[in-house]
């Protein structure tokens, strides 16, 4: 990347996540945002809840977020970028322990090296999925190892692209008959949107606006 941004650090995200004092539930986040004809979606009682990691991973040179690409073969959201994650089981004891499963599942991420530092607000996507952002620190020295059947490619972008705005763009297309509206956050050959690309744009409103 010839695009210059930011170094930003793990220890400086944690220091401005342990300051803040606004708890989690003060603002809905999510598509409704965008696009306000959503927001009946937030009342939905089938609405399932879902957890997904925000692996933010302590490098030396500075901090990184590993995001995945979902495997071509899957039904809904094949090849989109994705945090690891997925719903909530029943036999999950908080979003924490659903977001360490999914990422251990999908790219055999040891619990171990992730340390969990806080939520983002609940996350309501179109679909009527809640979703609890788990952010949390990765301690380097792991392996990961792809869940074909779910994940065709993981990697990493520095943080400090992903919480520059300028690296935020809202686009638009229609869907379902109407014009729906998102961010994308386009990096080399990836293509970051939707509801990835919202929840990276909610952490960035909490923490770096």
């Amino acid at each position: 990347m010839d695009e210059i941004f930011p170094r930003l650090t793990a220890a400086d995200l944690r220091a401005r996540i342990a300051a803040d004092r606004t708890g989690e539930e003060t603002r809905e986040y999510g598509d409704h945002l965008l696009n306000p004809d959503f927001v009946q979606l937030m009342e939905r009682r089938e609405a399932r809840a879902a957890a997904v990691l925000v692996p933010v991973v302590d490098r030396a040179e500075g901090a990184s977020v590993i995001l995945t690409t979902r495997s071509s073969g899957l039904r809904k959201h094949s090849g989109q970028i994705a945090f690891p994650g997925g719903s909530i089981d029943p036999e999950d004891a908080s979003p924490e322990a659903a977001a360490l499963r999914e990422a251990e599942e999908e790219i055999a991420l040891d619990p171990a090296h992730v340390e969990p530092i806080g939520r983002l607000p609940r996350y309501m996507t179109g679909t009527g999925f809640r979703i609890t952002p788990v952010v949390a620190v990765v301690r380097p020295g792991f392996e990961l190892a792809p869940n074909p059947a779910e994940v065709e490619d993981v990697f990493e972008v520095p943080l400090g692209f992903l919480m520059r705005e300028e690296n935020h763009r809202r686009e638009s297309r229609e869907w379902q008959g109407a014009l729906r509206h998102y961010y994308v956050m386009p990096f080399g050959e990836r293509f970051i949107w939707g509801v990835t690309a919202g929840i990276i744009r909610t952490l960035y409103e909490r923490f770096y606006a």
